[in-house]
């Protein structure tokens, strides 16, 4: 049996994009038929859904701290790099449904490359992340969601580029950058934010955005699936637990 979800994780209504300028979409709520759905299931008949979501980007731009800020609602200062990849669940409840993003940390050292790279397949939502005080970062941004996208199909997965260390740039340093970010969230359509790890700033709303947008995509992609089936079992009773939602880890040959 599962704890219930912490009050700080409930989420009642559609987050706010950070940039309207370089968002998957700027409507103030959920889709009519997601919201529909939630409100015809019945408490007994309710998954425990799930999202897995990949983290990317260059080494000690900020990826581990990024999610231990939301996770732990701290700054940690003790870095330690991620070796091949590192995996934490976060639980919510969107809507009054139980919700979870899988959270895959993956090492941005190159020689670990090969080993993350196995665990990229079957994301529903990629982070590209970088530094918003190092423009290679930024650069190196594009070869990072490509990688990712090999193993992944297109036209399912939800993309974000998320420059973290706010707190270390400078404003002229910030508004530079910050045009380039959003011109290649244009490009690669997906959605750009700007965070701090260590001061908190916009950690929380980020997480709240991403749960919130994959939840709708995996309710509308369910709709869609459902054909003629009553809207109300589109969330629907299954027998996963969060221990059955642990990933296996798979071994890697290539390193």
């Amino acid at each position: 049996m599962l704890p219930p979800v912490k009050k700080d994780r409930v989420i009642t209504q559609l987050p706010m994009c950070f940039s309207p300028n370089a968002a998957l979409h700027v409507k103030d709520g959920f889709h009519p038929q997601v919201k529909a759905a939630c409100q015809l299931q019945k408490t007994d008949t309710v998954s425990f859904n799930l999202a897995k979501v990949i983290v990317v980007g260059d080494v000690a731009v900020g990826k581990t701290c990024l999610i231990s800020r939301f996770r732990k609602g701290a700054f940690e200062k003790n870095y330690k790099a991620t070796i091949g990849v590192d995996f934490e669940m976060e639980r919510f409840e969107v809507l009054g449904v139980p919700y979870s993003l899988q959270l895959w940390d993956t090492a941005g050292q190159e020689r670990f490359k090969c080993i993350a790279s196995t665990y990229y397949r079957g994301a529903q939502a990629i982070i590209v992340v970088f530094d918003l005080s190092s423009v290679s970062s930024l650069a190196h941004a594009r070869q990072w969601l490509e990688d990712a996208m090999r193993e992944n199909d297109p036209s399912s997965v939800l993309l974000f580029l998320v420059g973290t260390k706010k707190d270390l740039s400078s404003p002229d340093q910030l508004v530079q950058i910050e045009q380039e970010a959003i011109r290649l969230s244009e490009e690669i359509k997906a959605e750009y934010w700007a965070v701090s790890a260590k001061s908190g700033d916009g950690v929380r709303d980020f997480f709240f955005r991403v749960a919130s947008l994959t939840f709708e995509a995996n309710v509308l992609s369910e709709i869609e699936k459902s054909g003629t089936r009553h809207i109300g079992d589109i969330i629907r009773l299954t027998d996963s637990t969060e221990a059955d939602c642990q990933p296996t880890k798979r071994k890697s040959n290539c390193c």
